[in-house]
């Protein structure tokens, strides 16, 4: 086949893996397009079989950081602490929606950055409906606060996001080297929403839908639901140790894979000891369908990149990392991801950008994690999200939930960029 011919051809595959992905037609899990998408770029010649398999090696260990992640997740899950969590904002807030919508950006913000945006959006939001259900708040502000924080607090640390730990392993840096650059980019793209939210949804926090009503007439009919958890503290303990796990395993060299695993471990035999989870729950959390997919989706980018979509892109990779270059790469990462999603733009981009250094891949990053909230296809997370809200009877308009992207993902994008910009300053690249 010509090169004109093998572009085309990766190039179709790759759209027709991510509109399955968006759109899973009959349920299907997103691997069921992907997987043979990638084997059709690698008989097609647009991908040679060794890259691929260099590819799939490179991906692996990231893919199975990410399951142990999420078994974690999942099991915290089991043992009650989305349900403490949910208990403790509504105990804090004292029937104020306003205090409310604080204590979920608290709680949403820490979530996603320790147990990634996944538990945010699979776990958490589901609690979160069921909270301020209990409280009488109407739901909007809570519910769309987890849909962005998912993405845009989920910049902290390398565990936080799939393109994090991509980033994380091209980046060079060390699990706390990541974490200090972040953290000021992180914090002020939550404030940033946090402001945004307070001004938007201001009816909708002005009071609560009917605050005389009792716990029982505001949804939390049954005694048993109403009764608040007691947090979990070994389940707390366990996500704090493995934490702590990741710095010590990546200060010794050795993957954070490993700290991941060992967190999960310990919960998963304490479960099954317990008989509360079974070998095949722990597949399942495990969303075994979802990493193939993740591989399969790398080659496929990597055939479309090596087939002159890297080329192209590379005329528009600024020289340096000044405050004007890392802005430029933060929304060349933003517009690529509401393009073509922000997976598929992280593996496209890191190649591109690595050669100029932490700063640019931190500034790639900012630009995929807080740009999918502008649209429904710029993440997986805001997909996983609207399947929770249809759970709930309930979804986000797409003329409402744009407007809200638009006033947040600039500001927040450029305020967090110069913030990694004053932070590479101070603490070196």
């Amino acid at each position: 086949m010509s090169d004109a011919a093998l572009t085309a051809v990766s190039v179709l595959l790759l759209v027709a893996t991510l509109v399955s992905a968006v759109l899973r037609p009959w349920g299907w899990p997103e691997a069921v397009v992907a997987v043979p998408a990638a084997v059709l770029v690698i008989a097609t010649g647009a991908i040679p079989l060794g890259d691929a398999l260099e590819e799939t090696g490179r991906l692996a260990p990231v893919v199975g950081f990410l399951a142990a992640v999420l078994v974690l997740a999942r099991l915290c899950d089991d043992e009650g602490l989305f349900r403490a969590c949910g208990a403790w904002v509504a105990r804090a807030a004292r029937h104020r929606p306003r205090a409310l919508l604080a204590q979920v950006f608290a709680v949403a913000s820490v979530v996603t950055a320790a147990l990634s945006l996944d538990a945010t959006v699979v776990l958490l939001t589901p609690v979160v409906f069921a909270t301020v259900a209990r409280l009488g708040a109407r739901p909007k502000p809570y519910v769309y606060a987890c849909a962005h924080l998912a993405n845009s607090a989920s910049v902290l640390l390398p565990v936080s996001n799939l393109t994090n730990l991509l980033a994380f392993t091209e980046s060079g840096l060390t699990f706390t080297r990541f974490a200090a650059l972040m953290l000021l980019p992180w914090l002020v793209a939550i404030a940033v929403e946090y402001g945004v939210f307070r001004r938007f949804f201001a009816a909708d926090l002005a009071s609560l839908t009917d605050p005389g009503a009792s716990p029982t007439d505001q949804g939390a009919a049954a005694p048993e639901e109403a009764a608040e958890p007691r947090m979990p503290l070994f389940a707390l303990v366990t996500v704090g140790g493995t934490l702590a796990g990741f710095i010590v395993t990546s200060a010794a060299g050795i993957s954070p894979a490993w700290a991941a695993t060992a967190g999960a471990a310990v919960l998963a035999v304490r479960a099954l000891a317990r008989r509360r989870t079974t070998p095949r729950a722990l597949l399942d959390a495990a969303d075994v369908p979802f990493l193939v997919f993740v591989l399969a989706l790398g080659v496929i980018v990597r055939a479309v990149v090596d087939n002159g979509l890297g080329d192209a892109l590379g005329r528009l990779i600024p020289d340096g990392t000044g405050l004007l270059a890392l802005l430029a790469l933060a929304a060349l990462g933003a517009v690529l991801a509401n393009l073509i999603n922000n997976l598929p733009a992280v593996l496209v981009l890191l190649p591109l950008t690595a050669p100029l250094g932490p700063g640019a891949v931190l500034a790639v990053l900012l630009g995929v994690n807080i740009g999918p909230n502008l649209t429904y296809a710029g993440s997986l997370a805001t997909l996983l999200w609207r399947r929770s809200l249809r759970a709930h009877d309930t979804d986000a308009e797409l003329g409402e939930f744009t407007r809200l992207g638009l006033l947040t993902v600039p500001a927040a994008l450029v305020g967090s960029v110069v913030a990694l910009w004053l932070s590479l300053a101070v603490l070196g690249g």
